[in-house]
């Protein structure tokens, strides 16, 4: 007999209207190769569901259904707020990319997504790169984030990087009177692949750079380069650095939470992490301590802007004249959720529901 234990508690995330009614959840393995992955569509109302792939070592299996369904909301929202005509959708194949990724694997991964006909069209995310994604495109047509040897654009994180950049002069602006950053100390957590590219912004525009990561070779890496960048030990620290002006979470989800808000010293929050609020009401307790927070799906949305060119004919000129215009997205968020009364989070929701809603009716 199947031992269905936990199966009622992921029926009820699933289909629980509160957390947006997702379309199709599709649970893959294929024992040859060792895969074992979760795709999940949360809404096709704009068009085909358009979403990364993460690969990581979930504890459980039922965390790793939670994480899905997470970040495939948090797509369609990123997608509509991007202006896309795209829907949200994300996939997570569990396990360590290092020890059990395998061309083999990245096969079967692509004949699963082919099988669901265009509704869900995949791309990078953390544990996958762009060597992933040509691997994958050899058995789907509908995977984006591929080398531009492969008719690919390449990695996505340049754009992304750019994105909440301009999320960050939008918050400046509306914080200080002034886009600009100089002289603005910005702490980064996580130098990755979108981290380090930030760093690069932020100097340029003559910003102060503190950063923390946990791996020691991003530090190292940065550090070499511009001996200028002060270094944390952890981001407990990091946000506790005195005189802080932003915050940019740039590693993995959660890191707004019951402890760390009460602890930040910045005024502003804007970062790359996609579901930087740990839970509903994080977004209130920062607006409770005077805290601007830019809704992170709308400032991190270079990178799904440049794969989603990619299904067209790519052309980084269009790419980035789309991801600028975050900056007038970010301030017409902050203009409505001050007319409205509300934390930015909710106003950018509140678009985005909108923009979806009036899709649904045509």
């Amino acid at each position: 007999m199947t031992d269905v234990t936990g199966a009622d508690d992921v029926l009820h995330t699933l289909f629980r209207a509160d957390q947006g009614g997702h379309e199709q959840v599709v649970l893959c393995q294929d024992r040859a190769s060792g895969l074992k992955a979760v795709i999940a569509i949360h809404s096709t109302a704009l068009g085909p569901a358009l979403g990364g792939t993460r690969f990581y070592p979930y504890a459980t299996e039922a965390e790793a259904v939670a994480d899905a369904l997470n970040l495939s909301r948090g797509m369609s929202y990123k997608n509509a707020m991007a202006g896309l005509d795209h829907g949200g959708g994300k996939a997570v194949i569990i396990g360590d990319p290092d020890t059990i990724k395998s061309e083999e694997l990245l096969l079967a991964y692509g004949r699963f997504v082919a099988s669901l006909g265009g509704r869900y069209v995949t791309a990078c995310d953390v544990g996958t790169y762009v060597a992933d994604m040509d691997v994958v495109a050899r058995t789907c047509q509908w995977t984006t984030g591929r080398s531009p040897e492969n008719g690919g654009a390449g990695d996505s994180s340049v754009l992304t990087a750019f994105g909440v950049f301009q999320g960050m002069r939008a918050s400046a602006q509306h914080v200080w009177g002034d886009p600009t950053l100089r002289g603005r100390k910005v702490a980064v957590a996580g130098v990755g692949k979108v981290g380090r590219h930030l760093v690069e912004h932020l100097l340029s525009d003559g910003a102060e750079v503190v950063i923390t990561d946990v791996r020691e070779e991003s530090v190292r890496a940065i550090a070499d380069r511009h001996p200028e960048v002060a270094v944390a030990p952890s981001t407990d620290a990091l946000i506790r650095t005195e005189g802080l002006d932003i915050y940019a979470p740039c590693a993995l989800g959660g890191a707004l939470n019951d402890e760390s808000v009460p602890a930040l010293t910045a005024k502003v929050v804007c970062g790359a992490a996609n579901n930087q609020l740990a839970h509903p009401g994080v977004e209130k307790d920062l607006a409770d301590r005077a805290i601007l927070y830019a809704p992170d799906y709308v400032v991190n949305a270079g990178g799904v802007i440049q794969v989603a060119d990619e299904l067209h004919g790519f052309d980084f000129d269009r790419c980035k004249a789309k991801a600028a215009k975050i900056f007038d997205t970010t301030l017409t968020i902050f203009a409505r959720a001050k007319e409205d009364g509300i934390p930015p989070a909710a106003a950018a929701d509140r678009i985005a529901e909108q923009r979806m809603a009036e899709a649904r009716q045509h």
